[in-house]
C-alpha cells in the first residue's frame, strides 16, 4: 500500500518488448477511491446501526477497495520498483501495526485473521517469484530440481497462509494473475493475435475476482474494478490527467491502521466494543 514515487523503469519491459514504463497517474486518483471505499466499506460494516439498512454500501461500495488496492500493488511492483520484495516488506510493516486496532473490530467469527496488508504483501512476493521463474529456467537439472523444490515450498505456503489472511486463498492469488495480466496487455503489440493473447492472460484474474464474492452485486463490483485497471494496463493510462490534490505521504501510509484506530475508539466511547465482541 506504500507509494512509489518516480521509480526506474521495471528493466525486464524494456527487454521483453522494448517499451517505456507507462503512466501511474492513474494510481493517485486509484489512492483516494480506494481509501474512500474501503472507509465507507468498514464503517457501514462496524459503526452504522443495522436498522440503517447500509449493507448494500459495503456490497457494492465497499467491493472495489481490495481490488484496487491489490491493483495498485501489482503495477507499482511491475513498473515502478526495482526491489519489489522491499516494497513487499514495507506494505507486511503497515500490517503489523494495524493489526492490533483490525482485531478490536467486532467480528461474527472466532479465530486469528490477518489484515489485508498482510495479504497484498505475501501476494506481492509470490507474483515477483513467479515473474522471475522463467529467466531461472535453465538446462541444468539441478537447478530446475531446486526451482521445483521452491515451487514446492510456494504452493504449502500459500495453502498455509490463505487460512490466516483476509481474502484467503483466493486473495493472494490477486496480485500474480494481475502482474501477469498486467505485463502481457502492456507489451502486447497491435497485432491480433497477441491482443488475443493477452486478453487471454487477463481471464484468470477476472475469474478470480468473480469468485471473491457470493453476492451478484459483489461479484459484479470486484469484476468492474478489475477490467478497469486492465484497460489502464491496455494502454488507456495515457488518457488519465493528473490528480488535483495528491494525497500526502504520511496519510496514505497511517489511514489503514488510523482509521482501524478510530472505528475501536469510537465503539469504546459507545459500549459497542465489547458487545460486539463478545
Amino acid at each position: 500500500m506504500t507509494r512509489q514515487g518516480s521509480a526506474p523503469t521495471y528493466t525486464a519491459s524494456h527487454a521483453a518488448g522494448g517499451k517505456a514504463r507507462p503512466s501511474s497517474t492513474w494510481t493517485d486518483w486509484g489512492q483516494w477511491l480506494a481509501l474512500i471505499t474501503m472507509t465507507v466499506d468498514h464503517l457501514t460494516r462496524y459503526v452504522a446501526p443495522d436498522s440503517w439498512g447500509l449493507g448494500w454500501a459495503g456490497s457494492s461500495i465497499g467491493r472495489i477497495a481490495f481490488p484496487l488496492f491489490a491493483a495498485m500493488v501489482a503495477w507499482h511492483g511491475l513498473f515502478n520498483t526495482r526491489n519489489p520484495l522491499r516494497y513487499a516488506r514495507r506494505i507486511l510493516m503497515i500490517g503489523l501495526v494495524a493489526q492490533l486496532p483490525y482485531m478490536m473490530m467486532p467480528r461474527s467469527s472466532d479465530g486469528l485473521i490477518l489484515n489485508i496488508c498482510f495479504t497484498l504483501s505475501l501476494s506481492l512476493a509470490g507474483g515477483t517469484w513467479l515473474k522471475r521463474l522463467p529467466a531461472r529456467i535453465a538446462n541444468d537439472a539441478l537447478s530446475n530440481a531446486r526451482l521445483a523444490v521452491e515451487a514446492a515450498v510456494a504452493l504449502g505456503a500459500w495453502l498455509i497462509a490463505g487460512q490466516w489472511v483476509e481474502y484467503s486463498h483466493l486473495g493472494l492469488l490477486m496480485i500474480p494473475l494481475y502482474m501477469l495480466a498486467m505485463q502481457y496487455l502492456h507489451l502486447a503489440s497491435p497485432e491480433f493475435t497477441e491482443r488475443l493473447r493477452a486478453t487471454g492472460m487477463a481471464l484468470p484474474v477476472l475469474l478470480v475476482a468473480g469468485m471473491m464474492n457470493s453476492s451478484d452485486m459483489a461479484k459484479s463490483f470486484t469484476v468492474a474494478t478489475c477490467l478497469a485497471v486492465l484497460l489502464l494496463a491496455s494502454g488507456a493510462h495515457r488518457l488519465v490527467h493528473g490528480v488535483p490534490f495528491r494525497m500526502p505521504r504520511r496519510l496514505w501510509l497511517a489511514w489503514y491502521p488510523g482509521h482501524f484506530a478510530g472505528i475501536a475508539l469510537l465503539l469504546w466511547l459507545t459500549g459497542e466494543l465489547a458487545s460486539g465482541s463478545s
